[in-house]
């Protein structure tokens, strides 16, 4: 078993920053067959199981909730939602292990890209869910600008050689080191998304490709990403749609949760309390829960 300093230690650096990702939670038409998508192909655990959701996540720590209803409708393509729901692992070495079990468990991706700061592969759920799997580069390694942005590309990924490389060993399933890295997000406009991801919540824009702003805490490369490549103009999310419903931010830095709520506060953005944390939509009607680390 491995103790808590260690854990610390080896923790990923999006993870230490003043805020990051926590949970994501996808409403979903046939329960099962995604559920067991994430179990088989993504390796996570179920945690809590229901009639109508199932909580998975990996060495007991919940990542992915899934839900359905009766009423589920199939959200269009260009609806604002979810673009990728992004899985980090720890390093290189664990992203090859799971190409590998991927390839020998034919799995259909939809890309792969090198870029710069992390090494990425893309795949999607039986339901249409953009997935992310992909590994940071070592931080010392990425080239921060002047202005305090980081470098960030999109090139040509060396799948065979992370596969070549990878450990010949049976996979276990998703390392407990795994978090979400990132949310990447489809919304209506990126002036709008500018203003309440940063401007509000108080990320920083790290990185802007043509259509799309990349906001990160703590020089961290993204832990939100917004684009309009599908969705331009896109309006609130209404009634059961599928895809994403929710997403969880955590902040490490309780002063600057404090400063988000007073900023939410002044802008009179309705705000509920619970258990979980400080519930609100953004823009496009995707839920978010700001909560304090525990």
């Amino acid at each position: 078993m491995t103790d808590t300093n260690t854990i610390n230690v080896t923790q990923s650096f999006a993870l230490t920053r003043p805020i990051h990702v926590g949970r994501s939670h996808l409403v979903v038409s046939d329960l099962d067959r995604v559920k067991q998508f994430y179990e088989t192909m993504l390796g996570l655990q179920v945690i809590e199981q229901t009639a109508s959701g199932a909580v998975l996540g990996a060495g007991g720590k919940p990542l992915l909730t899934l839900t359905t209803g009766g009423n589920v409708q199939r959200a269009p393509r260009n609806a604002a939602g979810l673009f990728h729901t992004a899985f980090l692992l720890p390093d290189r070495n664990e992203l090859g292990h799971w190409l590998a079990h991927a390839v020998a468990h034919g799995v259909r991706l939809d890309g792969a890209s090198d870029h710069l700061v992390s090494e990425a592969i893309y795949l999607s759920d039986p339901e249409g869910n953009g997935i992310e799997v992909y590994a940071d580069r070592p931080v010392e390694d990425w080239t921060f600008l002047s202005d305090g942005t980081v470098e960030m590309a999109t090139l040509h990924l060396d799948l065979q050689g992370l596969y070549d490389n990878a450990p010949k060993t049976p996979w276990g399933g998703m390392t407990d080191k795994a978090a979400i890295g990132h949310m990447h997000l489809q919304v209506g406009n990126i002036p709008e998304a500018n203003r309440f991801y940063e401007g509000v919540l108080g990320l920083k824009k790290m990185a802007v490709y043509p259509g799309a702003s990349f906001f990160g805490a703590g020089t961290y490369h993204h832990h939100v990403a917004a684009n309009i490549w599908n969705s331009r103009g896109a309006t609130s999310r209404e009634g059961a749609m599928s895809g994403l419903s929710d997403y969880s931010l955590t902040f490490n830095d309780r002063k600057a949760l404090d400063t988000a709520l007073a900023t939410l506060e002044s802008l009179e953005i309705p705000v509920t309390r619970t258990a979980e944390g400080h519930v609100l939509k953004d823009p496009w009607g995707i839920g978010l829960t700001l909560a304090a680390a525990e």
